[in-house]
């Protein structure tokens, strides 16, 4: 389901069913001449696409406009829009307390810019971390009053840290690919690996004709076809099950 079009009843349906809802998280920069500037939104909304006719899923419009930087290409004919983290993180934030109020506790985020060293953290991962945290503490303390984590009620709570009851688990974020999926599919930025992801994903995104491999990220970029895609399709899918718990496919 599209939040922008559900109807206040379905809406309170999946609160009940604690259906998990989803946010793509993603970037506009420069993927190279042959492919599209949305290409690491892309790669998480085409998955939604897929993973959505398995489960139901309340799926929020995605945020293109996290923090691209301008490491890869200056942006003046290229590109990239850079939103610096400190204007990204008031907006998690507020978006998240907005969802915690609407009544939603299994939330979700999923982003590939930026993710091959996703425990410590790049820029816009890092904004919406933290804009997490900071929204279920205020939305706690609003709700339960101080000391609502010495109450009695809460004895249970380092037993609870893995399951939904622990109010940290309410808002989660996740890279678009592991560190095992690094292991078993290339990961690179433009090259092989996200164009592939594209041709199988996207193909609309990728025109290979327009293909300049004398940079050096995208040399590899004319080995991609549709079929390394699609390997990175299903590491990405199945990624997305386990985290979303949905059952696993064969």
């Amino acid at each position: 389901m599209r939040y922008e079009m559900m109807l206040p009843h379905q809406i309170r349906a999946a609160i009940a069913a604690n259906t998990p809802v989803v946010l793509p998280l993603g970037v506009l920069e420069y993927h190279g001449e042959h492919m599209a500037v949305g290409m690491d939104t892309l790669a998480v909304t085409r998955a939604l696409d897929l993973i959505e006719k398995e489960a139901e899923l309340v799926i929020l419009p995605p945020f293109y406009y996290g923090a691209a930087s301008y490491a890869v290409e200056p942006p003046e004919g290229t590109g990239s829009v850079q939103v610096d983290s400190t204007a990204l993180h008031p907006f998690a934030r507020e978006l998240f307390t907005g969802l915690l109020r609407v009544g939603f506790r299994n939330i979700h985020a999923f982003i590939h810019h930026q993710t091959e060293n996703f425990a410590t953290g790049m820029p816009t991962d890092l904004a919406f971390k933290f804009g997490a945290r900071q929204s279920i503490f205020a939305f706690l303390e609003k709700t339960r009053g101080e000391g609502w984590w010495g109450d009695a009620k809460m004895a249970d709570y380092y037993a609870q840290q893995a399951g939904g009851s622990d109010p940290f688990n309410w808002i989660k974020i996740h890279p678009l690919m592991t560190r095992e999926t690094m292991g078993l599919y290339p990961f690179d930025h433009a090259g092989e690996g996200e164009t592939s992801l594209m041709l199988n994903l996207c193909p609309e995104a990728v025109d290979m004709a327009k293909l300049d491999d004398a940079r050096w990220y995208t040399a590899t970029a004319r080995q991609a076809c549709e079929e390394t895609g699609a390997r990175g399709r299903d590491l990405i899918l199945a990624h997305m099950r386990r985290v979303l718990g949905l059952p696993p496919r064969d």
